[in-house]
């Protein structure tokens, strides 16, 4: 599902987004945007004493039809900063669409299959899919084992592995098995699938406002009731200095006065931070949750996978005093060949390498294989008249223990599983004929630069803690190694929520992600949950977010783009205030001038006339909206560091910036008002 992200410029966009901005001033729609609601108002009743005057031949119907015209222009614009953010989600939302076709699904159902359009699936059926079919509907494999087409969802053309059990029994309706046959069970109903949630939050059917834009929405609203007040007043001042003031003179005023730049593109952030995450392969549930990811405090990061490359490699061998080092390398080496685990693999490689030991053929040698099983912990090989085990270290022990050779196991084996458990790694045993050849350190592979992702959290202010199922010394090695804060070794769903709660009950917003349903409660728990796509249906209802991709280390990721839309607002306010200040100083000395010609003093920019600085002010103001459009939708650009330098940076970028592009941009406007004659 992976876009790429379409210009701001580009027609397909354009057209519809300004076909958009007129359907948007129906008064249903304007209300939910306090501030240029307002202004909807003020432009319709200035329109209406507009036609009045026009009727009755008023003079200055000029003056009075631009400012009114730029009033509109305002709105207009407003209207197109949100439609142009909800038109790329609808460009993806019509992607998604695509993929949703009239599926045919083979229900069983009394032992029998019966062919049923998708649409008739209901939660609990179970379906069979063979290759070359669609998937009819969300659903977890209950049966078989097959590989999966998930390009329409996910963007990756390399086909996946869905298998009953386990954490990777989740599909998805709308992709396509390529192999095999898989019995599924369906969990959502036709209309409530993933799919149809992906593209009703992609296209903002179902975006509601974040907490903090609903809070900062009512500020705006409130300073708009404050200039409402302070406009009101001015008549009486006019008609005391023995002069009046005109409506669509106050209108203008008052419009310049409130924060209609950030009232404008509120909505626009809002959306353009999901939507980015959506360009990201990230699916979020919530506007809150993209918020949250910006304030998030301490991240939980699985250590397999995440950390770690999460398949364990060998590294080196260590044979026991007395035992040759070959001896004991062909050993492991032929206890590894049927073992198809990345740990198995890499163990016939590393002889391959260090000791030129290569395959050999086994059938000649009526050779027994001995699969990994969870109550033996151990692997291996009957060749030859020779038994050959490989194993975990107590595991390994215990079958020494009971040989009938009675070989007594020596010392140095413990000593030497210790070392390497200390170093991160973990230690296998090999034993031949009862005997204890030596042992086979593996290792978590660190992913490279991963300590320097960290470093960077770090100065964001964000704790890292490594969750691992390792014992404590392994644990605290590969943290040291990776350079996280903290780690939670042996870790249970209990303990995971257990954490959780401890750093949520010091105030902290904690972001954790997870494919399991045993990650259910911690997902449920966290401010952000990141639930992987090919993770399980409960992991998937728990998270507020879903990665398409799977990837757990895009957490890192998600903070951050949760940050650059919380600083996009605030610098954004931050430019909308500060340019408020520019616009006092065009239009306030031009009202009252006439008056009181000391304020003539206040006018620094040196505006042509008292028409031209109103209109010139007017104008700035719905034009500013337009030319902050791109910034509102890319977002403001983040680097990693203390919230204080970030802070102090956007003031003197976008608050300085607000100060002084009003004078500049005013003051041209001003020069083509009075060049054209239109004031």
């Amino acid at each position: 599902m992976t876009q790429k992200s379409k210009s701001l410029f580009d027609r397909a966009l354009l057209a519809p987004a300004a076909q958009d901005a007129l359907r948007k001033l129906s008064p249903a729609k304007l209300a939910r945007n306090p501030v240029i609601f307002i202004t909807a108002l003020v432009a319709a009743l200035s329109t209406v004493l507009f036609l009045r005057d026009a009727i009755t031949s008023a003079g200055g119907l000029l003056f009075s039809g631009q400012v009114i015209a730029w009033l509109w222009f305002t709105v207009l614009f407003a209207n197109f900063a949100e439609a142009i953010a909800e038109g790329r989600g609808k460009a993806q939302a019509a992607e998604l669409r695509k993929t949703r076709t009239q599926t045919l699904a083979n229900r069983l159902r009394d032992g029998r299959v019966e062919a049923v359009n998708a649409t008739e699936l209901r939660v609990g059926d179970r379906v069979r899919v063979s290759a070359g079919e669609t998937i009819p509907g969300d659903g977890d494999v209950v049966l078989g084992v097959a590989t999966v087409d998930e390009s329409a969802i996910t963007g990756e053309s390399a086909p996946v592995i869905r298998e009953a059990g386990g954490d990777r029994s989740a599909v998805t309706g709308g992709t396509r098995v390529l192999s095999d046959t898989i019995e599924i069970r369906i969990t959502a109903a036709s209309g409530s699938s993933f799919l149809d949630r992906m593209i009703s939050l992609v296209e903002g059917a179902a975006r509601q406002k974040t907490p903090n834009e609903i809070a900062l929405n009512v500020l705006l609203a409130g300073m708009s009731l404050i200039f409402v007040l302070a406009v009101a007043t001015i008549p009486g001042f006019a008609r005391y200095a023995g002069g009046q003031v005109s409506v669509i003179v106050l209108a203008a005023l008052f419009v310049t006065l409130i924060p209609t730049t950030i009232g404008a593109l509120l909505s626009a952030i809002g959306i353009a931070g999901m939507n980015r995450l959506v360009r990201f392969n990230v699916l979020a549930l919530s506007g809150r949750a993209v918020e949250a990811a910006g304030d998030v405090d301490t991240l939980l990061l699985d250590k397999t996978g995440t950390i770690t490359l999460g398949n364990r490699q060998a590294t080196a061998f260590h044979p026991l005093p007395g035992v040759y080092e070959h001896e004991m390398v062909d050993a492991a080496q032929l206890s590894s060949l049927s073992d198809e685990t990345p740990e198995g693999r890499s163990i016939v490689i590393l002889a391959k390498q260090k000791h030129g030991l290569r395959g050999r053929e086994m059938a000649p040698l009526h050779a027994k294989f001995i699969p990994f099983t969870a109550q033996t912990r151990m692997s291996g090989v009957d060749v030859d008249g020779q038994e050959i085990r490989k194993g975990a270290i107590d595991a390994v022990k215990d079958y020494v223990k009971a040989h009938p050779a009675g070989h007594a196991i020596p010392a140095e084996l413990d000593e030497i599983a210790a070392r390497i458990a200390k170093g991160g790694g973990t230690p296998l045993a090999v034993a031949r004929d009862g005997r204890v050849l030596g042992v086979v350190q593996l290792k978590d592979i660190v992913k490279g630069g991963i300590r320097e992702r960290f470093a960077e959290l770090r100065e964001m202010g964000i704790r890292t803690v490594m969750i691992t199922g390792d014992n404590p010394m392994t644990a605290a090695a590969i943290a040291a190694e990776a350079g996280v804060d903290d780690f939670l070794a042996q870790a249970t769903p209990e303990k995971k929520l257990e954490l959780i709660r401890a750093e949520q009950a010091k105030g902290k917003l904690v972001a954790m992600c997870g494919d399991g349903t045993n990650d259910a409660p911690a997902l449920a728990q966290a401010d952000v949950g990141v639930a992987m796509q090919t993770g399980t249906a409960a992991a998937r209802e728990a998270g507020n977010m879903v990665d398409l991709d799977s990837d757990p280390t895009k957490l890192i990721e998600i903070v951050g783009i949760g940050k650059q839309m919380l600083m996009t607002r605030g610098a954004l306010t931050t430019f909308s205030i500060a340019n408020d200040v520019a616009k006092y100083f065009a239009i306030i000395p031009a009202l009252f001038i006439a008056f009181y010609p000391q304020l003539g003093a206040l006018n620094v920019m040196g505006l042509a006339s008292p028409q031209s600085a109103i209109l010139s002010a007017i104008i700035f103001n719905a034009l500013i909206i337009l030319a902050l459009i791109p910034l509102a939708l890319r977002g403001v650009g983040y680097r990693p560091a203390p919230a204080a330098r970030l802070l102090s940076r956007n003031l003197a970028i976008y608050g300085l910036g607000g100060l002084i592009v009003p004078f500049i941009g005013i003051k041209l406007i001003d020069l083509l008002v009075a060049a054209a004659g239109l004031a």
